[in-house]
């Protein structure tokens, strides 16, 4: 960090890095909880080849995107790259986009119903693969949000689980915006659906994905092993107060 230019965007970013992981730790401490069980990534949706790639140079190691074309274009992009990028898929999933997806993601953040599930299993069969996924649930009940009600989850999870085409690594879930008290409330209740499907299921459901840039700490406060960072990552004008 010292060696860049202290007027770069790449010195902004290492800053950036370094304070957010700061956070992280002194948020997970608060909890009782070592800093290494929670993996933030950064969301690059809204920023470019360049962006990603500076991001890299400066310790991010995942990204998010949340369409499947960018998510394409950027592969594509990166192809020539020394390293290869990895993505995770954060958006929501149309049917017809499957094959854009499976196969070139680490984790699908968004299965939000059963159908959903089904749909990718089938096409991951079809390709001899098995996808990686979290379930996402709409914890806070908001119509504005997709994902399963966590009583169509509890319905719904032998059912998913049983898919041959994926396997299920944990909960998604997003919190109101501008409301801690109500982004609190959501985050405990996906720990503690998932301390209850991991005690009907015996999975593990070691990633509960929540938390975003306003409001990771209290995510990382309320048992988030995976927070999707975008503004506060790549954005020289947001704020982390």
């Amino acid at each position: 960090m010292d060696e860049l230019d202290p007027t770069s965007y790449e010195h902004f970013l290492a800053l950036r890095h370094h304070t957010i992981r700061q956070r992280i730790a002194d948020a997970a401490a608060r909890a009782g909880r070592d800093a290494s069980e929670v993996e933030a990534i950064a969301v690059s949706k809204t920023v470019g080849v360049e962006e990603v790639l500076a991001a890299r140079s400066v310790g991010w190691g995942i990204f998010g995107e949340n369409r499947p074309q960018e998510l394409g274009r950027k592969l594509e992009a990166l192809e020539a790259a020394e390293r290869p990028v990895r993505f995770d898929m954060i958006g929501n999933l149309q049917k017809n986009k499957i094959n854009q997806v499976i196969g070139r993601v680490r984790l699908i953040h968004s299965i939000s119903s059963a159908h959903l599930a089904e749909a990718v299993s089938t096409r991951c069969e079809a390709r001899g693969i098995v996808a990686d996924v979290l379930l996402e649930t709409n914890v806070s009940g908001e119509r504005s949000k997709s994902g399963f009600s966590p009583d169509e989850l509890r319905s719904a999870i032998e059912g998913v689980l049983a898919l041959p085409g994926i396997r299920v690594e944990g909960l998604m879930t997003m919190a109101p915006a501008g409301d801690a008290d109500a982004a609190r409330r959501t985050f405990s209740g996906l720990r503690e659906l998932a301390d209850e499907l991991r005690g009907r299921t015996g999975l593990a459901l070691r990633t509960l994905s929540c938390g975003m840039s306003d409001d990771f700490e209290v995510a990382v406060e309320e048992g988030s092993t995976l927070v999707r960072l975008g503004r506060c990552v790549f954005d020289p004008g947001y704020r982390l107060d």
